[in-house]
């Protein structure tokens, strides 16, 4: 891992990136003196998502947590990838979106499958259909080249990373910062003989009643994972998040680790779907849900359109939702805030152009004016800029 974190400073250098309540026991986390940054998907607006580098990257930017979306190789390895599905193809056989170089690699050509994942169907290649082995042979690719087309330079430098290599990564990161906070007695969370505060590790659990159903459940390995490297208890630097109930509630059976209910800004939990369950998202936003949330999970994940609606593509008014989770005992991260015009509210584009930078931080203020206890970014440094410049106000 020590030579990893060198080869990629060096590669990233050289790209001039460097510069660009509760039940069941579980008690609330101390809510944060200052807004979290949570990494989405590592530095993402700058590398190719889910990497050791993405992640490592988002550190080096002020990044309070990293935030890897776990699946499941064929083997029972947990590894980072935004989807199960690693290239996903058109009806005519071209490839609509891919985090690897798979489709072109005519050894796993016959690993292509058509699966029903959360009742959607989907034509391509499937981390579950690939050892850790061989899984580690493809190499990281771009997801949205045609928004980040920078990234693309990038395109076959990294490895899939394993859940395991995450941990250890952050893991080395923390250990650098006490040092270097024992040394000089700066860090800004503690002066010297002191713990600095950690960077923390945020997993997504990426459709568990799929994995599930397969005879592949995610929780285990991965309080097993959390385990090994003494994520344990309500102030460990970790959420577990999941879109899903279910497996949220058996992961707080398994762990005391802070817990996060995803709420999207439509549809319903796929378990609710899977088990006939007539619940929205919509219905777990008020206040019977959030109080329901609240007995097995420590905060929410919501979506952006939930805290502030669009209205005509622009920052409508604010809704309760803060302010109702918050009496719920609840925290409350936003996501997911991206620098690209094509992604922000119409009153912080910069120009036409879908793929230019625009008012990041304009869409920041706005939504920790609300009182969110954090955010999740894809340009973590724009996003450290933001959170900085609002909390010295």
């Amino acid at each position: 891992m020590k030579l990893l974190r060198t080869a990629v400073l060096a590669t990233v250098t050289a790209a001039s990136l460097a510069t660009a309540a509760c039940a069941h026991g579980h008690q609330p986390p101390s809510r944060a003196k200052e807004p979290l940054l949570i990494a989405h998907r590592g530095a993402s607006g700058y590398v190719p998502e889910h990497t050791l580098a993405a992640y490592w990257l988002a550190i080096e930017q002020g990044a309070d947590y990293v935030e890897p979306d776990l699946v499941l190789t064929k083997d029972g390895v947990l590894v980072a990838r935004h989807e199960n599905a690693i290239a996903i193809l058109n009806a005519d056989g071209s490839v609509r979106e891919a985090t690897t170089d798979v489709a072109e690699r005519p050894e796993f050509a016959a690993r292509k499958a058509t699966k029903s994942i959360d009742g959607v169907a989907i034509t391509g290649w499937f981390t579950e259909d690939f050892t850790l082995a061989e899984l580690k042979t493809l190499r990281a690719r771009e997801r949205i080249p045609q928004i980040r087309p920078a990234n693309t330079r990038f395109n076959d430098m990294f490895e899939v990373p394993t859940f395991e290599e995450v941990l250890q990564l952050v893991q080395q990161a923390n250990e650098r910062r006490q040092e270097e906070a024992g040394k000089d007695g700066r860090g800004g969370h503690g002066g010297q003989g002191r713990k600095v505060r950690p960077i923390g590790v945020y997993p997504e659990t990426k459709h568990p009643t799929y994995f599930a159903g397969i005879g592949k459940p995610l929780e285990e390995p991965l309080v097993r994972l959390l385990n090994k490297y003494g994520y344990r208890g309500a102030e460990a630097a970790v959420f577990i998040q999941s879109f899903e109930v279910g497996n949220l509630r058996k992961l707080n059976r398994m762990t005391r680790v802070p817990l996060v209910q995803l709420i999207n800004g439509s549809g319903q939990p796929y378990d609710f779907t899977a088990s006939g369950d007539p619940r929205t998202y919509a219905d777990l936003v008020k206040p019977a849900g959030l109080a329901e949330i609240a007995g097995y999970a420590q905060g929410i994940g919501a979506n952006t359109s939930l805290m502030i609606p669009l209205v005509a593509g622009r920052l409508g008014t604010p809704t309760t939702l803060v302010k109702d989770a918050h009496a719920a005992g609840l925290i409350v991260h936003g996501w997911t805030f991206r620098a690209e015009n094509v992604f922000l509210p119409d009153d912080f584009d910069s120009s036409a152009d879908p793929a230019a930078i625009g008012n990041l931080a304009g869409q920041i203020d706005a939504f920790l004016k609300l009182g969110m206890d954090g955010l999740f970014s894809d340009q973590s440094f724009l996003a450290r800029k933001a959170i900085d410049a609002y909390v010295k106000r």
